[in-house]
């Protein structure tokens, strides 16, 4: 009887083992279609990574990939439609996934490809509306676990792909785990920040939309510990190995104050000039919180993918 119970344990320990084994297993990637693009879909952990191939590529070619995110309230859908065509048409693969608790994350795992347009736009401005009321609480919670979903997205295409380089970018909060994200993982040496702060406290804050003076709230303890591990002018040693930044400003922007970035720059050049002379910041003239026009992200993304030189940089 002794050794019929050892070997019910054993097997159950043996099962156990598989089926903790078959929970880090990747399923294979699925092809859908958005405006037209063809996508590829896989599950790294619980998120859903959407990634978009250049015209040609083939199976074992060397694959150059640039991870590029929202801004808050954003969702992977509008990352493709919009920013896919300037990463693929320079050689890259495009790897675009929502934030933390954004789009197909969120609690009802909402997208444009299951839901009406009226429940997209309701939860962008569910997020926008709980992040204003408290910004240090909740953007920073979304900052710190997207940070770390980053990671292990870019470790899934390294595992799986033959990876050359990893370059990133994103617009406002994607830009802001860029940086964040930079200063912690030495595969990336090349980012492209659109209005965009270095500094969480985002001294000089005003609300997007009425621009009135914005509360930042208070943080919870989850929320300070991000902040303590990541917010980058905190943690400007980091940085001084060197990163090829472009920070695109709005230069009449209350909400993300090009200031931030400047100040950034500033403190790193105390203890690394060299490596500050490599923070470029690109002036969108005229323009507040926005993204550049479709010519200008065309010399943008010529920066971060082609190495090309740009004018109105300072």
């Amino acid at each position: 009887m002794k050794k019929i119970c050892l070997i019910l344990i054993l097997t159950l320990v043996l099962l156990c083992t598989a089926s903790v084994a078959g929970a880090f297993e990747y399923a294979p990637p699925e092809t859908l279609e958005i405006d037209g693009i063809e996508v590829h879909k896989v599950w790294v952990d619980m998120i859903p990574v959407y990634y978009t191939l250049p015209e040609g590529y083939q199976e074992g070619d060397p694959m150059k990939i640039c991870v590029f995110l929202s801004g808050l309230s954003g969702n992977k859908e509008s990352l493709v439609t919009t920013y896919s065509d300037y990463i693929t048409s320079r050689g890259y693969t495009g790897v675009f996934f929502d934030h933390y608790e954004h789009g197909e994350r969120s609690i009802r795992g909402t997208t444009i490809l299951n839901s009406t347009q009226e429940e997209v736009d309701a939860l962008k401005n569910e997020i926008l509306q709980t992040c204003f009321e408290n910004m240090y609480r909740y953007g920073w919670e979304i900052l710190g676990n997207t940070i770390l979903d980053t990671e292990r997205v870019i470790d899934w295409f390294t595992d799986h792909m033959p990876v050359t380089e990893v370059v990133m970018g994103g617009h406002s909060m994607g830009g802001d785990t860029s940086v964040a994200v930079a200063g912690i993982d030495e595969r990336i040496n090349r980012i492209l920040c659109v209005v965009t702060t270095p500094d969480w406290l985002r001294p000089g804050m005003h609300d997007l939309f009425t621009g009135e003076d914005m509360d930042p709230g208070e943080p919870d303890a989850k929320s300070q510990w991000y902040y303590d591990q990541f917010n980058p002018i905190t943690h400007l040693s980091r940085y001084a190995r060197g990163i090829d930044m472009m920070f695109a400003c709005g230069e009449i922007d209350t909400h993300i104050p090009p200031e931030n970035v400047q100040r950034f720059r500033e403190n790193l050049s105390r203890i690394a000039p060299e490596a500050a002379d490599q923070i470029h910041i690109w002036w969108n003239e005229g323009q507040g919180h926005a993204s550049p026009a479709d010519e200008d992200l065309e010399r943008l993304f010529d920066w971060l993918l082609c190495g090309t030189e740009i004018e109105n940089v300072e």
